[in-house]
């Protein structure tokens, strides 16, 4: 073979290996890349853990704003529900409390509430996400006083009951460092309103809690009817499972499906350090504060 074969071979097969190399690092590229996206996609899923499924057959508009996301209904002129994280340092903020209720800017004028629907209507304007859980960041604290976070809401339950376990999941926040939330209203298909733009009245409410501790999760449902009346929290709890039959939401689809059935089957009060006491019937300063 002539030195002139053999170099014209020698350059082939270097060619060739240099496409292989170029394959492979390629490859590879996409690979880590496609693990990145995935690694980032499974974050994205965890930290937006509390946002409930698509309700089927239901009106949605999905909002996002800085302290919660809403499922608002522009048919009843309230959210479906209402989703957050809240964690230590968030209950332990100083803003203070806002007191402004207006329309959310995300919904369209004929699609919302206003105040006037409210007024002189013998229902509070009752918070889904509380203001005091917006103490960490004064846009968060002027966006929960949204009309798309409210609801028509019993003056008592309002104030008594649903206060008390709004201030029983701050304390399990600050205990446990972080828990997610998902509560909303249960509205029957031909509900009594309220106002010109016809507010629906709920009939009852729910509250759902998730935490994780030490990488297991637990969950547990409260329902509070849309009526004056305090009794022991525990009398108000219920399974998440339970619940969604209830209100045709699927809860924390984002968890495994062996972990969310498990965590959303059992109701252990003894995992919420949740005080199982007969409330003072004298008004807090915080109670009398919400309308």
């Amino acid at each position: 073979m002539s030195k002139t074969s053999k170099s014209t071979k020698v350059n082939l097969i270097l060619i060739a290996a240099g496409f292989v190399l170029t394959a492979y690092l390629v490859a590879t590229q996409i690979n880590n890349g496609s693990n990145e996206n995935s690694e980032k996609a499974e974050n994205q899923q965890v930290e937006k853990i509390e946002i409930p499924a698509k309700i089927a057959g239901r009106t949605e508009q999905m909002i996002t704003h800085i302290g919660y996301t809403v499922s608002y209904n522009s048919d009843w002129k309230t959210p479906n529900w209402v989703a957050y994280e809240l964690t230590k340092e968030e209950v332990e903020g100083i803003v203070p409390r806002y007191n402004a209720f207006l329309p959310d800017p995300e919904v369209s004028y004929e699609n919302s509430a206003t105040t006037y629907d409210y007024s002189n209507s013998g229902w509070d304007r009752g918070h889904m996400a509380p203001a005091a859980d917006m103490k960490w960041s004064e846009q968060a604290m002027k966006e929960s006083f949204f009309l798309s976070n409210i609801c028509p809401q019993n003056s008592n339950l309002n104030r008594g009951i649903w206060n008390d376990l709004e201030e029983q999941v701050r304390k399990l926040a600050q205990q446990k460092g972080k828990i997610y939330v998902v509560c909303g209203p249960i509205i029957s298909k031909q509900p009594k309103t309220i106002g010109t733009n016809k507010v629906a009245i709920p009939d009852a409410f729910f509250k759902v809690l998730l935490q994780n501790t030490n990488d297991n999760w637990y969950a547990i449902a409260f329902l509070f009817a849309n009526k004056s009346g305090r009794k022991l929290l525990s009398t108000y709890a219920m399974s998440v499972e339970d619940l969604q039959i209830i209100t045709d939401i699927d809860f924390f689809p984002a968890l495994p499906d062996d972990i969310e059935q498990k965590a959303e089957s059992e109701v252990d009060f003894t995992k919420w350090n949740i005080t199982n006491e007969q409330p003072p019937k004298t008004q807090s300063k915080a109670q009398k504060n919400k309308m």
